[in-house]
């Protein structure tokens, strides 16, 4: 076996959504931050997330985590997140993912009855708590980076579906929420191409009509991801539970119920006076999977009021994989078909 190019995966997903981690095999890419960093990669470099997300190796259902160094000394270890057509700045379903490759690896040594450590992604640090028991890694509360709402009520042109009202506001990404049940939708799982569809076309006319940027780093800007919501309920102990399907580019659903999309709701759910600080929202995916979530504080960006979530899920690892590339492979940096893509990359 001769190979131009290899590395160490770690498998793993967290509440369904598949975050594989590169433990192995890839140097830091050029920056003095993590944002340069992951610039580097997204601008001259976008070569390494195509190879480990497009087939074969990948699919659209796959992210990918490269493990560098910190840049800020106050975290442990830095990741910097790959998607199929982007890097977001944060996710939350793929630092769970990292925290339990890192400690059930002994990447960063594991602490029972919990694991308290600070990690760095390019949209900011993030504080972890990770409840582990018998060398297993239980449970993975992330608390994210200001979240805030930035607009309610927005009014939108989408052709084919007319005027509607959405929700923009920023959870580690942008976001727009819009109302699952105004456009027909009970958030089941036969309902997942149609979502993704209307989902696309929906985001595509949020990002042309209502530009956002984020205040403090205005090189994080424009809606990526639409999230269908449905109204709140209440549970038999009292907790607020809210449903929820995020439709992640090309077109595919997140298995689970998104960290930076739940925190971009909760942002907008504060901000209508529908939840408190400390109050639960049990955030729930298509495939019923949760997130525990709850507001930790209130804070400011750039003079913008904006709050702490913290999400809690569980991640679970799948496999140690080896990938290569044999240097007479015709697709070194793999291929896309819009039969599993929803449209070909």
């Amino acid at each position: 076996m001769k190979w131009s190019r290899s590395m160490t995966v770690v498998g793993a997903h967290a509440e369904g959504e598949v975050g594989r981690v590169v433990t192995g095999g890839v140097l830091p890419p050029p920056g003095d931050t993590l944002f340069e960093q992951r610039e580097y990669l997204r601008t001259r470099d976008d070569g390494l997330r195509k190879f480990l997300l497009f087939e074969p190796r990948g699919g659209a259902f796959c992210h990918a985590n490269l493990i560098v160094p910190p840049k800020d000394p106050r975290a442990r270890a830095g990741f910097i997140i790959m998607e199929a057509t982007d890097y977001p700045p944060m996710s939350g379903s793929n630092t769970m993912c990292v925290v339990t490759v890192l400690l059930e690896t002994g990447m960063v040594e594991m602490e029972e009855p919990e694991t308290r450590l600070t990690l760095e992604a390019p949209g900011g640090l993030i504080e972890v708590v990770a409840t582990c028991r018998d060398g297993k890694c239980e449970s993975v509360a992330v608390t994210n980076v200001p979240c805030f709402a930035s607009k309610l009520d927005a009014v939108v042109d989408v052709e084919g579906l007319g005027t509607l009202s959405v929700d923009i506001a920023y959870g580690g990404a942008f976001f727009a929420i819009v109302d699952s049940q105004a456009l027909g939708f009970d958030l089941t799982g036969s309902e997942a191409r149609r979502l993704v569809e209307t989902g696309e076309a929906i985001k595509a006319a949020v990002a042309e009509q209502h530009p956002v940027a984020h205040p403090g780093n205005p090189d994080i800007h424009t809606v990526t991801f639409v999230e269908f919501a449905a109204p709140l309920e209440v549970d038999a102990g009292g907790r607020k539970v809210g449903r929820n399907a995020v439709v992640i580019s090309p077109g595919k659903i997140d298995r689970s119920p998104c960290g930076t999309g739940s925190s971009a709701r909760l942002a907008v759910l504060h901000a209508r006076g529908e939840v408190s600080p400390g109050e639960t929202f049990l955030s729930r995916s298509l495939i019923d999977t949760e997130f525990r979530c709850r507001i930790v504080e209130t804070v400011e960006v750039g003079g913008v009021p904006a709050i702490m979530p913290e999400i809690a899920g569980r991640a679970w690892i799948t496999g140690v994989h080896e990938f290569g590339l044999d240097p007479t492979d015709p697709f070194p940096e793999g291929y896309t078909l819009s039969d599993t893509w929803y449209r070909a990359l």
